[in-house]
């Protein structure tokens, strides 16, 4: 899997760095790669964002017109790839944000600490947090008021050896998109960052100038004319038939659609049903569908009907998803954006050999998260003494079919 993620780095670069057509341009470089992954987060998904740990009372207010804080919040995360050495390590740099992205100054940029958790990047085919479940999971695709031939495709975990994983599981078609990392850079630094983590508000814009400053070659300064995409606002619908719509309002710089349920979470560890469903037309689960893609890529995957159309603002779970579910569902909606390209110094005319010192890359994207089906019925009021609460029992950590974290009321 580390050789298709690198092909696809490689893939894009080519792409980004093509000559004209008909041209024989010769290219060297990047010495430097940065790349800037801008998110909008609402819904449940704006109380995680940043690693917020959501709880009953904001999960209220939001669901009940609470203030506008925490409703909607962006996320960074910065990545400087360098095939250069520090000149005086560690590895450490700089980027220097305009005022409206009220993140101050500047946040600091620092290489792995010898020892320390690093993320994972390079695993298209399961989430970091996976977890096997204990009985069976049941996966249905396809947006429709009544499930496809051929579902749900049934796995038991109950029958495969420990530590065994059913083949194809997750996409391997649909792969994450990764041209900074480790494993491809002799200098590598990142924000967020062990010592350094904020989330910006809801009002905070990319807007303007940009310049990242290291001590792993020059200078990369561009300017964005694009910021962070609107907020998603997602609502569903019972049906008569028993499925369920759900319908979002249209985001203009958005270039394709992706959504996906759960269901059962509150069995799992009994051995209980796990539902998994998915908005794709075909049998397409996790990858660089939970993450960002290229708008190429996305215009790609909404032809082969993977991804919903940019246009389109509805899509019916099945009848049979919300029957196998239960009473309850965790729903996930994510919206690809636009990128923005730089390259230094521009490109030569004619053949001339373009000799790039660095690139950028700013890529974009809306999602949001929600409760499918939840009855919070008498759940806003409070009762007994004030001044003496009643303790709350322990819970287990809330998390998905595939380990993800989930907010507590989703299970």
């Amino acid at each position: 899997m580390r050789s298709i993620l690198r092909l696809v780095s490689l893939s894009a670069l080519a792409a980004t760095l093509a000559a004209v057509p008909g041209s024989a341009q010769r290219t060297t470089g990047p010495k430097e790669r940065y790349e800037m992954d801008a998110a909008t987060a609402s819904g449940f998904a704006a109380m995680t964002a940043g690693g917020g740990k959501p709880g009953l009372g904001s999960a209220m207010g939001m669901m009940f017109g609470g203030g506008p804080e925490g409703k909607v919040v962006h996320t960074l995360d910065l990545r400087l790839g360098s095939n250069q050495a520090p000149s005086n390590p560690p590895v450490r740099g700089e980027h220097y944000f305009e005022p409206q992205a009220k993140l101050g100054k500047s946040v600091p940029l620092l290489g792995p600490e010898p020892g320390k958790y690093m993320p994972r990047e390079e695993s298209d085919e399961m989430p970091q947090n996976f977890e096997r479940p204990k009985g069976r999971m049941l996966l249905f695709w396809g947006c429709g008021a009544k499930a496809g031939p051929g579902q749900p495709v049934i796995i038991d975990f109950s029958k495969l050896a420990a530590g065994q994983m059913p083949p194809n599981l997750f996409t391997t078609t649909v792969p994450r998109v990764r041209e900074v990392m480790t494993t491809n850079s002799k200098s590598y630094a990142a924000w967020p960052n062990n010592k350094s983590a904020k989330v910006p508000p809801a009002d905070a814009s990319l807007l303007g100038a940009h310049r990242v400053a290291s001590n792993v070659g020059s200078d990369i300064s561009f300017t964005l004319a694009q910021d962070y995409m609107p907020a998603l606002n997602a609502q569903t619908t019972m049906q008569g038939d028993g499925s369920v719509l759900l319908r979002w309002n249209q985001l203009a710089p958005a270039t394709g659609y992706v959504a996906w349920a759960f269901g059962g979470m509150d069995r799992g560890d009994a051995g209980g049903d796990i539902v998994w469903w998915t908005s794709s037309n075909a049998r397409e689960f996790g990858g660089g569908l939970w993450d960002w893609l290229p708008p190429a890529t996305v215009a790609k995957l909404v032809g082969q009907k993977v991804v919903m159309p940019p246009t389109q603002t509805s899509c019916a779970i099945p009848a049979e998803v919300r029957k196998a579910a239960g009473e309850m569902m965790f729903g996930n909606l994510n919206a690809f954006g636009p990128e923005a390209n730089f390259a230094y110094p521009p490109k030569p005319a004619g053949n001339a050999v373009w000799d790039i010192d660095w690139t950028a890359k700013v890529r974009f994207r809306s999602h949001t998260a929600l409760m499918i089906g939840a009855d919070f019925a008498g759940m806003g009021s409070g009762g007994g003494d004030a001044a003496t609460p009643a303790e709350k029992p322990r819970k287990k950590k809330c998390k998905g079919p595939l380990g993800i974290p989930l907010p507590p009321e989703a299970c």
